[in-house]
């Protein structure tokens, strides 16, 4: 019975795990052209959030700066708990936190999404830490400002963390939201049909 006790918390960490990485019917579709993100549940539209990609563009060359298009997963989920603004260096809280549109720099705040690619066009992604994560730099959301990240403000970066698991497919591209969702409705119909 000791050795039970001693386990539990084991099975517990597991279980937990388990659950989080549990695949749902979510997607993360992301808008280059309309700078926006929709988090689709079952296959409706449940979220919309204004975002920011690259400046540079879209790639997923190392170095380039540039925000890979195409279909990834969130691989892994950093900064459950802290503070809205809290400061993320080498994926690990400083302890710092700051306000919006606070003057002089831009690190990453809030929450941390870390995508993988799953296509030969943004295979790279996790390698280059290509992340879902917020940003002080609240006044640039809207226009393409980052360095191939998916910026957020810190309220909405923590609410899709909070709805999305551990595994959620996401798609990049460079075409309209409205379109996007169009084609990833009739590509789940088709599934379910298929099935």
């Amino acid at each position: 019975m000791r050795k039970l006790w001693k386990l539990l918390p084991i099975i517990w960490i597991a279980t937990l795990c388990q659950a989080e990485a549990a695949p749902v019917s979510s997607w993360i579709l992301v808008s280059v052209a309309d700078q926006e993100l929709m988090l689709v549940q079952q296959g409706a539209a449940t979220k919309r959030y204004k975002i920011s990609t690259s400046r540079f563009g879209v790639g997923d060359a190392y170095n380039s700066y540039r925000t890979p298009l195409g279909t990834m997963e969130v691989a892994q989920k950093i900064g459950a708990g802290a503070a809205l603004g809290a400061v993320f260096k080498g994926r690990q809280r400083t302890g710092e936190v700051l306000a919006p549109n606070a003057a002089g720099r831009d690190p990453i705040v809030t929450r941390i999404l870390w995508l993988r690619g799953l296509q030969e066009t943004n295979r790279n992604a996790y390698q280059r830490a290509i992340y879902i994560h917020g940003t002080p730099v609240e006044k640039m959301i809207g226009r393409p400002a980052s360095y191939g990240c998916i910026r957020m403000r810190s309220r909405d970066v923590a609410d899709l963390f909070d709805r999305v698991p551990v595994g959620t497919k996401l798609k990049v591209t460079d075409t309209s939201l409205k379109r996007a969702y169009k084609a990833l409705t009739a590509d789940i119909r088709a599934s379910r049909e298929a099935s």
